[in-house]
C-alpha cells in the first residue's frame, strides 16, 4: 500500500465491540487476568504494554516497512534505547554533525557505558572505513543531518556495515518515512523523534525505532523499553497516532514550500549560504535525489555577519515562530548556535528554519522584510 493509505489504515479499524470508527484511549495501567492465570487479552501492565502504544508502534512500523516498533517517552530515550545495545569494549561510529541531544548522549553517557566513540564525516566513506575498529558495532547515521542538511549515502553505508559485521542505524527524523526508507536501502534500524514531523503538531513528546528484521536486536530494544521504563502515555501515543493519518500530505506540502522558500534564500544579498538538498548547489543534492522522494522542509541558512546579525534577523520574523524544535505546521525560525550553547560545532551565524504549512508567499515576504 501507498504511504497515504497506511498512514490512514494501519493498525487503526473500527472497535470490534462499539463500531467506533475512530478508536479509544486505553488508559488502563493494569489488565484482568483470567480465573487460570493466564493473560487472554495479550496485556497485563501499562509499562510492557498497551494497546494504543501498541497500534502506534504498528502503524510506525507499517510506513516504515519494518518487521516491528518500538515507541519511546521521547527521541532521546529511543536513541539511548539503540546505545543500549553496546556493551563494554564496543565502538561505535557516529556523524560529526547531528542532532546536538545525541552527541551529548555519545560523549557523555555512552562513553560512561565503557563504549568508545568515534565522530566522522559521515558522508565520505573513506573516513567511516578508517575510524572502523574491530571493537566497531555500530555506525549511527543522520541523514539530512541536523542543522547544515549533510547527506549520508544509505545504501553504501549499509554495505560498508554488513561488510564488517556491524549494526547500521539511521536517525531519519528529518525525512519522515514519507521522503525516505532506510530499512529498504539496507539499515538495521530507523530511528525518529516523532515529537516532529510524526506529531507534527507541537503537542507531544515522543520517540521510536523501527527494526528491519525480528531477532535478537528486537528482543533487547523490548527488554530495554520495559526495563527502562521511558514509554509514552498512551494519551501521547493517540495523539501521534491520530496526527500520523495526514503525515503524507503535511510533509509533501511542507517541502514544497520549503523549496519556493530556499529558492528565494539563495538569490538574497544577505544570505551567505543556503543548508537545503533540493538545491543543486547544496553538495548533497544529487545524492538526495536518488534516497529520497523529496527534500523536506528543513532549512538552514548563514547570514552575512555575526552572530548578532542573525539573531537581528529572527527577532524581525512577523509569520516564524522563534523557537526550537522542527516537523510541526506552523514555521519556525531558530539561533541554532544559541540554543546548542558553549562548544558547538554550528556556526554563529547559522540560522535554522522549520517551514510549515502557511502560504510559501507570506513565508518569503516574512524573510524578505525580516532581512530589509
Amino acid at each position: 500500500m501507498k504511504p497515504e493509505t497506511l498512514a490512514v489504515h494501519a493498525a487503526r479499524a473500527p472497535e470490534p465491540a462499539s463500531g467506533a470508527v475512530a478508536p479509544s484511549i486505553q488508559l488502563s495501567t493494569t489488565f484482568e487476568r483470567a480465573a487460570d492465570g493466564s493473560y487472554p487479552h495479550g496485556y497485563y501492565y501499562g509499562r510492557t504494554d498497551n494497546p494504543t502504544r501498541h497500534a502506534l508502534e504498528q502503524a510506525i512500523a507499517a510506513l516504515e516497512g519494518g518487521a516491528a516498533a518500538a515507541c519511546f517517552a521521547s527521541g532521546t530515550a529511543a536513541s539511548m534505547a539503540a546505545f543500549s545495545l553496546l556493551e563494554r569494549g564496543d565502538h561505535v561510529v557516529a556523524p560529526s554533525e547531528c542532532y546536538h541531544g545525541t552527541s551529548k548522549q555519545l560523549k557523555e553517557l555512552v562513553t560512561r557505558m565503557g563504549v568508545s566513540v568515534s565522530f566522522v564525516e559521515t558522508g565520505d566513506l573513506r573516513a567511516i572505513e578508517a575510524a572502523w575498529t574491530p571493537a566497531t558495532r555500530m555506525l549511527w547515521i543522520e541523514t539530512p543531518s541536523n542543522p547544515r542538511l549533510f547527506i549520508t549515502d544509505i545504501a553504501a553505508a549499509a554495505r560498508l556495515t554488513r561488510s564488517r559485521g556491524g549494526l547500521l542505524a539511521c536517525d531519519s527524523t528529518f525525512a519522515t518515512p514519507v521522503l525516505q526508507q532506510p530499512l529498504a536501502l539496507g539499515a538495521d534500524m530507523v530511528m525518529h523523534s516523532s515529537t516532529k514531523f510524526l506529531a507534527g503538531h507541537s503537542d507531544v513528546i515522543g520517540g521510536a525505532l523501527v527494526v528491519r528484521e525480528s531477532g535478537p536486536v528486537l528482543e533487547r530494544l523490548r527488554d530495554y523499553q520495559v526495563q527502562g521504563g521511558a514509554v509514552p502515555s498512551p494519551f501521547d501515543c493517540w495523539l501521534t497516532r491520530r496526527s500520523m493519518m495526514t503525515l503524507p500530505y503535511r510533509v509533501r506540502a511542507q517541502s514544497s514550500n520549503a523549496l519556493a522558500v530556499a529558492r528565494f534564500l539563495e538569490r538574497q544579498a544577505r544570505v551567505q549560504q543556503v543548508f537545503y538538498p533540493g538545491l543543486p548547489s547544496h553538495p548533497g543534492h544529487e545524492l538526495a535525489a536518488r534516497q529520497m522522494s523529496a527534500f523536506g522542509s528543513m532549512i538552514s541558512i548563514t547570514i552575512d555577519g555575526d552572530a548578532e546579525a542573525a539573531l537581528a534577523v529572527a527577532a524581525r520574523v512577523r509569520l516564524f515562530t522563534r523557537a526550537t524544535s522542527l516537523g510541526s505546521v506552523e514555521s519556525l525560525i531558530e539561533h541554532r548556535a544559541s540554543m546548542e550553547g558553549p562548544g558547538t560545532p554550528t556556526p554563529a551565524n547559522l540560522l535554522r528554519l522549520s517551514i510549515g504549512l502557511e502560504h510559501p508567499d507570506d513565508l518569503i515576504e516574512d524573510l524578505a522584510q525580516a532581512m530589509r
